[in-house]
């Protein structure tokens, strides 16, 4: 049992004095005895010596020890004989006005509190039974001055008479009230309320309001059929029939709580109430006996036995538990000196009486209190104590909150309630290291401290098969209350089971009182294995995960605090504690000022992130996988060893993925894709499909790892291991593309064409250098002759000749010394660089004589055309024509200009193969333009070089479709004076309807400006139509604008009379001088812009 007081007699009556004590009351030093002779004892007590003697060496004497004089508990200072006639039954004190209150001969009396001499009888008092007495300080209501209230209440028969004490004086009026039976007792609820017991019950007195209201049991109303409901206390058939014993009933009996709780009691039945009288849901207490009296030392409930039994019971108020039973005998009286609730009494003690004695109860610190309830395993009664607690009287409070909390999850756990002790755990928020030490080694590794007798049970085995192995009981020892590998708990037979709090109350002379929820024994000589082992890895799963979540709060996914510790400051480090402590099992050696916090929270986040894996592996195999395909933390040869031996080879990959060990994935990828695994795999591990994924998703900086692991797919598989390359992510459009380009060549040309393609096309790479590789490979392959059949050459050589024209990055000189001269095949590749080179009468040599493709030639001709075209500048200026007159002789010239007009559209013969053509061409040219890439052409036709001949139709065939791009005189230079006229026709058509054409032209558009040139003239003149200020006449030059003489300025809102004036474009009108301040007109946003001023006189026009 507790042992929170001691009982110490400190007044004990002498056989020669026949007196008999009626009444105590204690104050300050003072001790006040009332005897049934009526005299009154004052006593001054002695505070006994805590600190003991100390030895003055070897030496010392005993007759020194016996000269140190003894302090006894109490002095007798005075005695007062004729302090009344009769017993003195009660005793107060008004300290505030400096009286004593008695009750003696059914009076109260009124006396001096110095020299205790009679001031006053309270005549109205005749027949009074008790007393109550309270203070409190108030505002007065008409100064709002905080003045200290005293009232005395005291019952007469049926009567509760009050007189009151402001600060000292004494208030003339007094108030009565008239209750229903005889009153009992009285207890002041709070300042104005009165707790009044009677034997039909008990009832609230409001004695500002003299309301009286009837204290009810709960759910009476019910029990009563709709009538009335029960009073508490009152005297029933059902309840307490006392008729039968001579009468007696019961003194009823109540005591103030915790703050805004009273406790009412008659016979064994009680009842909680708040200060307004209303039942709270608490249970009775249970007392086998009617108590003798009731009381509140702060923080328990005191409990007086009648004289024959002669104990004081110590009570828990929250748990109602039986904490202590003081042996007192015939102890009849019970005193509590005020304040007993508020802070100022902790350590104070309190009295208790019987006819001879008076005890002083000395109370040990709450410290002390609260490890003796630990050390007996009283866990629910440590932690309530330590809630009722004021924080000041504990050293750290909190601590000492969350240590008990967790010593009591821990029990709970050693009798196999996992689900009450995880949750416990995590409302003490308990570390985690000591949550995971409780399992055995297969979900706490190393931490454990349980002892196994073999190499662990598994989950899957059935407890029929299993022999559980019977510990010798005699070998093991209770384990203490502190953390230890010999205190979490062995969950192996054999150990002494700590009992939880529920059920700590073991004694037989407490069983009776112990009326907590006792849990069922559990067998704790089983090991922790089996069904077991899997409700209670469920229940920490929860518990981790909860963690996990706490954790994130300060830490990052690469290990580092979120936010940076405290400075140190004073140079004290060993107090600047994180927030995350609580998450920290604390160190061994508490001066430990050097202990990394970070270190020691990133090795708590790998404990937490491992146990929770064995543990979903334990219990739920198939919530594994969730955790690391997240950010995790979780030690990888754990969960490598774990997951290989259960063959859950996918797992394994994501889990070395999100680990960042690359390397180990992809070997193990590669040996299952392989089929070199020891077991069989899945077939979605099979094959490169899933290295590439892989490998896809590196970063470019890990190129040699990604280029390492990547010939085997792409030897595998080339269209899928290419994917790696050409996959249209982030990661493979900015791997080093020379490092994959020099990777992928020497495994197949093809390939590294492949890429190039892919780069320089859709990735738009213009450096040089792959432009010239990609036509290097081209070449090679062409020149290998390595084809399956005439289509594939086909082509690769469009493919090349396609690059060589749309590309401009690569070396032609060295492109074209690369292209051979007597192969048919790269004839067309030598004209596209000869071209690019702006050779392009070599060119067209080769499109003529080589490949003898006219069509071609002329094709390529107009590209020439077309780009030269677009890439000008500007425009040729238009050339008026007469044609009376002849042009002159020196007009011709020979230079590289590639204007000219375009085709006569009516005509058949000049009309250009497609309708694009004849669009895309300008149609502009002169007489004396340059000659360009057509006149080339001709002259290739009708003067070849040596030993090619004159081609006549091909010739006709240009001069019909391109004779206005054929300057006249350099085109009939080239044309033999053999031709006969009639073959020229549709060139000389198609020469004259340009120039007719542009002509036309230029008279149409002539038109068309004298037009717009008339337009603008009238709006100058006139102005544009539908605009202007209402009033206004006119617009452009002939503006005008009337002023009224109603008109005034919109800036200054005064009239215009014969003021300056401005107006705006839009009519608006304002004074000359407020023309700087209007920042905008009626039409928002338009800058106003004055046409004219002019002074007018009255209603004046202007114009």
């Amino acid at each position: 049992m507790l042992s929170a007081f001691h009982a110490r007699p400190i007044v004990e009556l002498k056989q020669r004095d026949k007196s008999k004590i009626e009444s105590i009351l204690a104050y300050g030093d003072r001790l006040l005895v009332g005897l049934y002779s009526g005299s009154l004892r004052i006593y001054r007590v002695n505070e006994p010596s805590d600190e003991p003697a100390v030895s003055n060496g070897p030496n010392s004497t005993s007759a020194e020890d016996q000269a140190q004089p003894k302090v006894r508990p109490v002095d007798l200072l005075r005695e007062e004989e004729k302090f009344s006639r009769r017993p003195v039954q009660q005793l107060a004190i008004i300290k505030e006005a400096n009286i004593l209150v008695s009750l003696s001969d059914n009076y109260v009396s009124i006396h001096d509190l110095q020299n205790y001499t009679l001031q006053e009888k309270l005549e109205k008092t005749r027949g009074a039974t008790s007393f109550a007495v309270t203070s409190n300080i108030v505002k007065d209501t008409s100064t709002g001055i905080p003045i200290i209230v005293s009232r005395l209440a005291v019952a007469v028969k049926r009567k509760i008479i009050l007189w009151s004490w402001q600060d000292m004086e004494l208030a003339s009026a007094t108030a009565e009230m008239a209750l229903m039976a005889t009153v009992k007792s009285l207890t002041w609820a709070t300042g104005t309320k009165l707790v009044a017991g009677m034997d039909p019950g008990f009832v609230m007195v409001n004695t500002e309001t003299k309301e009286v209201s009837d204290i009810n049991k709960p759910g009476s109303a019910a029990d009563a059929g709709g009538q009335a409901g029960a009073r508490f206390g009152a005297v029933n058939s059902s309840g307490m029939g006392y008729m039968g014993m001579g009468g007696w009933i019961p003194k009823p009996l109540a005591t103030r709580l915790l703050e805004g709780q009273l406790l009412l009691a008659k016979d064994v039945n009680t009842l909680f109430i708040d200060t307004d009288g209303k039942a709270l849901e608490k249970r009775q207490i249970p007392w086998a006996l009617a108590p003798e009296a009731i009381g509140y030392s702060y923080p328990y409930m005191l409990a007086l036995q009648s004289q024959s039994k002669g104990a004081l019971e110590v009570r828990n108020p929250d748990t109602l538990s039986l904490l202590q039973s003081i042996s007192l005998p015939n102890a009849c009286f019970l005193h509590v000196p005020q304040p007993n609730i508020s802070l100022a009494h902790a350590g104070k003690g309190f009295l208790v009486a019987s006819d001879r004695c008076v005890w002083r109860m000395g109370a040990l610190d709450y410290d002390t209190q609260i490890d003796e309830l630990v050390t007996k395993s009283r866990y629910d009664e440590a932690i309530s104590l330590l809630v009722m607690l004021e924080d000041t009287l504990l050293r750290d409070k909190e601590g000492r909150l969350r240590e008990i909390k967790m010593l009591k999850a821990q029990s709970l756990f050693n009798q196999r309630r996992y689900r009450e002790a995880l949750d416990l755990f995590s409302e003490a928020s308990a570390p985690p290291e000591r949550v995971i030490s409780l399992y055995p080694k297969s979900v706490a590794g190393d931490l454990s401290t349980i002892e196994e007798m073999d190499s662990g049970s598994d989950v899957e085995q059935e407890e029929s098969n299993g022999d559980t192995t019977e510990l010798d009981g005699t070998s093991d020892k209770a384990p203490p209350a502190t953390l230890g590998k010999s205190v979490l708990g062995k969950l192996r037979g054999g150990h002494k089971r700590i009992d939880s709090d529920i059920a700590s109350i073991q004694s037989a002379r407490m069983d009776s009182d112990n009326t907590s929820i006792r849990g069922k024994p559990t067998e704790s000589d089983k090991a922790l294995e089996g069904k077991d082992l899997v409700v209670a890895v469920n229940e920490l799963c929860a518990f981790l995960a909860q963690t996990r979540v706490q954790l994130k709060k300060f830490i990052n996914t690469d290990g580092t605090l979120k936010e940076p510790l405290p400075p140190p400051s004073n140079g004290r480090k060993e107090h600047l504690k994180p927030a995350f402590q609580y998450l920290i099992m604390p160190p061994s050696n508490p001066e430990n000022v050097d202990w990394d916090w970070a270190e020691k929270l990133r090795e708590t986040a790998v404990l937490v992130d491992t146990t929770l894996f064995r543990a979903y592996m334990l219990a739920r195999p198939g919530l594994a996988g969730s955790l690391f395909r997240i950010d995790n933390f979780c030690d990888p040869r754990v969960v490598n060893d774990k997951l290989y031996e259960s063959g859950r080879y996918a797992d394994l990959i994501d889990f070395l993925h999100g680990k960042k060990l690359h390397r180990e994935a992809l070997g193990l990828l590669e040996k299952f894709g392989k089929n070199e695994a020891d077991d069989e795999v899945t077939p979605a591990l099979r094959g490169p499909t899933r290295t590439v994924g892989y490998l896809q998703q590196l970063p470019p900086e890990m190129i040699d790892l990604i280029l390492e692991f990547a010939e085997w797919p792409v030897r595998t598989d080339p269209a899928l291991g290419m994917e790696i390359f050409l996959a249209d992510t982030e990661n493979a459009e900015h791997l080093p593309r020379h490092r994959v380009l020099d990777f992928l060549q020497p495994l197949d040309p093809k390939l590294a064409v492949k890429y190039l393609e892919h780069i320089i096309n859709e990735l738009n790479d213009q450096t040089t250098d792959f432009h010239q590789r990609l036509i290097d490979l081209y070449l090679d392959k062409l020149k290998a002759h390595d084809f399956e059949n005439d289509d594939e050459r086909a082509q690769w050589r469009e493919r090349l000749q396609a690059f060589l024209k749309s590309s401009a990055q690569y070396n032609r000189a060295r492109a074209f010394r690369q292209l051979p001269t007597d192969d048919p095949d790269f004839y067309e590749s030598r004209a596209i660089v000869l071209s690019a080179m702006g050779q392009h009468k070599q060119a067209l040599q080769i499109y003529v004589f080589q490949l003898a493709d006219p069509a071609k030639a002329e094709d390529y001709c107009n590209q020439v055309y077309l780009s030269t075209s677009l890439n000008a500048n500007a425009p040729p200026q238009h050339t008026s024509y007469s044609f009376s007159s002849r042009p002159p002789p020196n007009s011709r010239q020979n230079t590289a200009s590639y204007s000219a007009y375009p085709a006569n559209t009516s005509s058949a013969v000049s009309t250009p193969k497609s309708e694009k053509d004849r669009l895309n061409f300008p149609a502009f040219d002169t007489e004396d333009a340059q000659p360009g890439i057509y006149h080339t052409l001709l002259s290739l036709y009708l003067a070849p070089p040596a030993p090619h001949k004159p081609a006549w139709p091909p010739a006709l065939d240009l001069l019909s479709k391109h004779g206005a791009r054929l300057p006249a005189s350099s085109t009939l230079d080239l044309i033999p004076a053999s031709l006969p006229i009639r073959e020229l026709e549709s060139y000389f058509r198609g020469r004259i309807r340009s120039a007719n054409s542009v002509v036309r032209e230029e008279r149409v558009t002539a038109r068309l400006r004298a037009v717009e040139k008339v337009a603008a003239e009238a709006e100058l003149l006139l102005g544009k139509q539908g605009g202007g200020r209402a009033g206004a006449g006119g617009g452009g030059r002939s503006r005008r604008v009337v002023v009224r003489e109603e008109d005034h300025c919109r800036v200054c809102h005064k009239r215009f009379g014969g003021s300056a004036i401005r107006a705006y474009p839009d009519g608006e009108v304002v004074h000359y001088g407020c023309f700087d301040k209007a920042k905008a007109g009626p039409n928002e946003g338009v800058k106003r812009v004055g046409l004219g001023v002019g002074v007018v006189g009255r209603a004046g026009a202007w114009g």
